[in-house]
């Protein structure tokens, strides 16, 4: 065990509903831009939606990636290629034995795509006409894998499955094998590939989407009064992690310190957070516990802020319940107010604005707040960007999920 080994960011790699690349995402972030848009026509046509828009990939993978690739798998695999791809070279390719490099990517979903077009076919054509490779390009550890199979990676390719703390859980699973003496580097993030009408359809069903059709970039509105629900996304945020010894002994550019991990389950409802926010506090407490600081060493947090009334209530009360008075100078920001909720790539594509916004001490600041919800007594970052100070920093971006599952990172500048 090595348990004090410290876990570094070396690499960067993202495709987003702002951009194909995570420079692109951070510029349009700093920009103000939102990802919302219409969906396809042809699916307004085909399809009766209560909801028209989501957050689409900006850059669709077949101007990055080959046929074959695009046809061997699924969406939310290819996703992950591109973001992984990224990440790899942001890294400078570094040189490491391929059985002490590892791979975890988290998804709440996987290859719903295949499942659900293969499932028409079956259906329509019959079964001698589905796709031989419809099973691996379904299940959902195919990004994990084939990313694996693309670097070579042999000290483990796993897969995090816990809804929208999916990719968070994935990064702190990478941290993990680190620290366990299992890896000296590991590819870590999360993908998603859910804007499908019948996951759509789901989430509408219960209320859960914005339904705001006639103006769909400002209808993810996190902490404002009048918010009524998230905006569905797309893709992929994937990082490099490497140990402290590793990263510097080859002459690394070391973005910042993934220091710690806290998780905790809600056991309170399927899909609803507790409203006063015990579990989300634990795991904030905990993952800054096992970072060696204390709640009041925290100055930023990127929060999980889907922008459902119910949901940014109870996150706003686990932040005031896990660090009380010191709430009040926490700089608090909500991305989802552009990216839109990219479910189980959430939490890792908030985890890489959270390392940038470290290493570039910058707060990108949460659009569409027009009206701060009374109930919400947090300092959100809005209207202007905010500055972070020089020195030494920690950062938590937060990630929650159906199913009552609760991550929090916490990030230290270096």
């Amino acid at each position: 065990m090595t348990a004090d080994r410290r876990i570094v960011v070396t690499g960067l790699g993202a495709t987003t509903p702002l951009g194909g690349t995570m420079t692109q995402t951070w510029e349009a972030l700093l920009a103000g831009e939102s990802g919302a848009r219409p969906l396809p026509q042809e699916w307004l046509d085909r399809y009766d939606l209560p909801v028209t828009f989501a957050a689409t990939i900006k850059q669709h993978p077949s101007e990055v990636l080959k046929k074959v690739e695009i046809r061997r798998m699924d969406p939310s695999a290819q996703y992950a290629m591109i973001a992984s791809r990224e990440a790899w070279a942001d890294a400078g390719t570094p040189e490491v034995d391929p059985e002490r490099l590892g791979v975890a990517i988290g998804t709440g979903i996987g290859g719903v795509h295949t499942l659900l077009d293969q499932y028409d076919v079956l259906k329509e054509k019959g079964p001698r006409r589905i796709y031989p490779l419809t099973v691996p390009m379904l299940m959902p550890n195919t990004a994990s894998g084939n990313v694996s199979l693309e670097l070579g990676g042999r000290a483990g390719a796993h897969t995090t499955v816990s809804a929208c703390a999916s990719g968070a859980e994935a990064m702190g699973y990478a941290a993990a094998m680190i620290r366990d003496g299992r890896a000296d580097v590991v590819v870590a993030g999360g993908t998603e590939a859910a804007i499908h009408p019948l996951p759509m359809a789901g989430f509408a069903a219960m209320r859960a989407l914005s339904p705001r059709n006639d103006d769909p970039t400002h209808a993810s509105r996190p902490y404002d009064v009048d918010r009524d629900g998230f905006v569905i996304g797309e893709g992929a945020g994937v990082l490099v992690l490497e140990s402290y010894e590793h990263a510097t002994a080859r002459g690394a550019r070391i973005y910042a310190e993934l220091a710690s991990i806290g998780m905790s389950a809600d056991a309170f409802h399927i899909t609803a957070p507790e409203p006063e926010g015990a579990g989300a506090s634990r795991a904030m407490l905990e993952a800054v516990e096992r970072a060696d600081l204390s709640p009041r060493d925290i100055i930023h947090i990127n929060a999980h802020a889907t922008s459902t009334p119910v949901g940014d209530i109870a996150e706003s009360n686990a932040i005031r319940r896990a660090f009380g008075d010191a709430t009040d100078d926490i700089s608090i920001t909500a991305t989802k107010s552009m990216t839109g909720h990219l479910l189980g790539a959430a939490g890792a594509l908030e985890g890489l604005i959270t390392v940038l916004s470290l290493y570039h001490r910058i707060i990108p600041a949460t659009t569409n707040v027009d009206n701060l919800d009374p109930e919400i007594s947090l300092d959100v970052v809005r209207g202007e960007h905010r500055k972070l100070p020089d020195g030494d920093i920690a950062a938590l971006n937060n990630s929650f999920g159906f199913g009552g599952h609760n991550v929090a990172l916490t990030v230290k500048s270096i």
